[in-house]
C-alpha cells in the first residue's frame, strides 16, 4: 500500500483533534510523532494531571506557549482561538472546542465511554483505545456512531487494531485463516549460560529450558513441560483477554478456550502450535484468537508484542519456496504463519485519524459483532456489599481471573469491565462466574449501551 497516494487527496487539509487520558504512556507516543503531521493538530487534551500534561509538552519540545491550562467552557474556546493547546481536566470541556476526532485513551470503561458518546452525538469522530471500554460496548458504539454519520473505530499501532488489519488483509487475498493472535506484552528470554528465565523486571532459574529448547513431536507436551519449568513466572495477563475480546467482535473469529492458550514458544514454532490438534497442534477448534509467550534468546529479535496469522497451505511448491525464503511454515507443510513482529502504539495511530476524518472510514472494523464476551471467574468467596475493585498497570480487577467465552455461553454473566468498579448486590462463591445479576449497574452508561444497542449487535 502506498500510503502518499491513499491520502493524497487530503490535499492541505487540517484536522483538529483532541486527546482524553493524555498522561498516559500510549498518548506519550501519539504526542511525539503527531507534531511531524501538518494534517493533524492537537486542539485539546484531557487529563486528571493536567499540570503533568503540560509538563509532558515540554518534555517532548512543544513551545513554552503551546498549551493554555483551562477551566472553563471561555478559557477553552479563548485557548482555540489562540491556537493554543486546551489542557482540560474535566472532559466535558471538550465540548466547547471545534474537534474532528476524539482520541480516547484514559483507560477507565465507565469514563471511556462517557467521552465516545459525547463526541459521537455531537459528530465527531472516535478513535478508541481504550480497550476496557471497547471490550464492553465497541459494538454498541459503532452502532451509535453510524446512527450519528461519524466513524468509530480502534486505533492502529495499538495490537488489537494491527491484528484486525492483519486478519482482514489475509481474507481478502483469500486464506483461510485457522488462527489469529499476538505475543503477551513482554518476551520470555533465556540465557542459555545461566539458564536463567527473564520476563521484564521478574526472573527464575529454569535450566530445563535448555532440554525443552526444541518443540519436539507431541507439541502439547513440551509446551506443557515449558510451562511447568516457567511456573514462577506469570503466563497469563489480563489485557490480553480484554484485547482479544476486541478482535473477536471485530472480526467474528472465536476463543480458543475459556482461558486461551499461552503457550511459551518460539517465533520459528508458531505454524506448529496454532494448528488443529489432528495435525499435532493445540486447537480444539478452527478460526480463532489466542496468544503465546514469546521465549527467546537474549541476542535474538523480540517479537515485539506483535500480531500473527495462521493461513493454510494450498499449494506445496509455493510454501516450499516460500519457506526456502525464510518464512514460517509447519514441519508437515500444511499451516504457514504470517505476522507483523512490532507494537508501535500510538506512533502509528495518524493512520488512523487521517483515515477516519479525511475519507470517513474506520482502519479497524465498522461491522462489530458480539461475538466474544470477557467474564470474571472469583478467586475467592465475595459477599453482597463488597465493591469490585479494578486498578494497576493491567487494570486487574481484585481476587478474580478473566476468562473469554463465545457470546452463546456468556449470556447471564458480567463483562469484565461491566462489574469493574461496580458494587455486589448478591453473594458470590469462589470458583463462580460474576453474574450480571450479582453487580449493581444502577447509572451505568455500559449498561445503558447494552440495553439500548444490544439486540442489533448480536452475533
Amino acid at each position: 500500500m502506498n500510503y502518499d497516494i491513499l491520502f493524497r487527496d487530503l490535499g492541505d487539509r487540517r484536522f483538529r483533534v483532541a486527546l482524553a487520558g493524555a498522561k498516559g504512556s500510549f498518548s506519550r507516543t501519539l504526542l511525539a510523532q503527531i507534531r511531524a503531521i501538518p494534517r493533524l493538530t492537537v486542539a485539546a487534551l484531557c487529563d486528571l494531571d493536567a499540570e503533568g500534561v503540560l509538563q509532558l509538552l515540554r518534555e517532548l519540545g512543544f513551545p513554552a506557549d503551546a498549551a493554555r491550562l483551562c477551566d472553563d467552557p471561555a478559557s477553552v474556546a479563548s485557548a482555540a482561538r489562540d491556537g493554543r493547546i486546551a489542557v482540560v481536566r474535566d472532559h466535558a470541556l471538550l465540548a466547547a472546542l471545534p474537534l474532528d476526532i476524539v482520541v480516547e485513551a484514559t483507560g477507565q470503561p465507565e469514563i471511556g465511554a462517557r467521552i465516545a458518546v459525547d463526541a459521537i452525538t455531537r459528530g465527531v469522530h472516535v478513535a478508541m483505545v481504550t480497550k476496557e471500554t471497547d471490550s464492553v460496548v465497541g459494538p454498541h458504539l459503532n452502532a451509535l456512531a453510524k446512527k450519528h454519520g461519524v466513524v468509530y473505530t480502534t486505533a492502529d499501532g495499538d495490537q488489537p487494531s494491527n491484528l484486525i488489519g492483519l486478519v482482514t488483509w489475509a481474507r481478502l487475498l483469500g486464506f483461510d485463516v485457522v488462527a489469529a493472535g499476538k505475543s503477551s506484552e513482554y518476551d520470555f528470554v533465556f540465557d542459555h549460560a545461566t539458564g536463567q528465565v527473564t520476563c521484564t523486571d521478574r526472573a527464575c532459574t529454569a535450566p530445563r529450558i535448555a532440554g525443552l529448547w526444541e518443540l519436539g513431536v507431541d507439541v502439547p507436551a513440551s509446551l506443557a513441560a515449558r510451562a511447568e519449568a516457567l511456573a514462577a513466572l506469570p503466563q497469563r495477563t489480563t489485557p490480553d483477554y480484554c484485547e482479544m475480546n476486541v478482535v473477536a467482535n471485530s472480526t467474528g473469529l472465536l476463543p480458543s478456550s475459556d482461558i486461551l492458550s499461552n503457550p511459551v514458544c518460539r517465533i520459528t514454532e508458531l505454524a506448529d502450535i496454532f494448528v488443529p490438534r489432528e495435525d499435532g497442534g493445540i486447537l480444539d477448534r478452527i478460526g480463532v484468537v489466542d496468544v503465546f509467550n514469546c521465549l527467546r534468546r537474549p541476542e535474538e529479535v523480540s517479537f515485539g508484542g506483535g500480531v500473527f496469522v495462521i493461513i493454510r497451505c494450498h499449494d506445496d511448491v509455493v510454501w516450499e519456496l516460500l519457506r526456502g525464503k525464510g518464512h514460517v511454515v509447519s514441519r508437515n507443510g500444511r499451516y504457514a504463519c504470517v505476522f507483523l513482529p512490532y507494537h508501535l502504539m500510538g506512533l502509528e495511530t495518524p493512520l488512523t485519524l487521517l483515515s477516519a476524518v479525511g475519507h470517513g472510514r474506520a482502519s479497524g472494523s465498522d461491522t462489530q459483532r458480539v461475538h466474544a464476551v470477557m467474564v470474571a471467574r472469583a478467586d475467592r468467596d465475595f459477599v453482597a456489599g463488597e465493591m469490585l475493585h479494578m486498578g494497576g498497570h493491567h487494570h486487574v480487577m481484585t481476587d478474580t481471573t478473566a476468562m473469554l467465552l463465545p457470546a452463546g455461553e456468556a449470556r447471564g454473566l458480567a463483562p469484565f469491565y461491566l462489574a469493574a468498579n461496580k458494587r455486589l448486590v448478591a453473594d458470590v462463591k469462589r470458583g463462580d462466574i460474576l453474574p450480571e445479576s450479582a453487580i449493581d449497574l444502577t447509572g451505568s452508561l455500559l449498561q445503558s449501551l447494552r440495553n439500548e444497542y444490544g439486540a442489533g449487535v448480536q452475533a
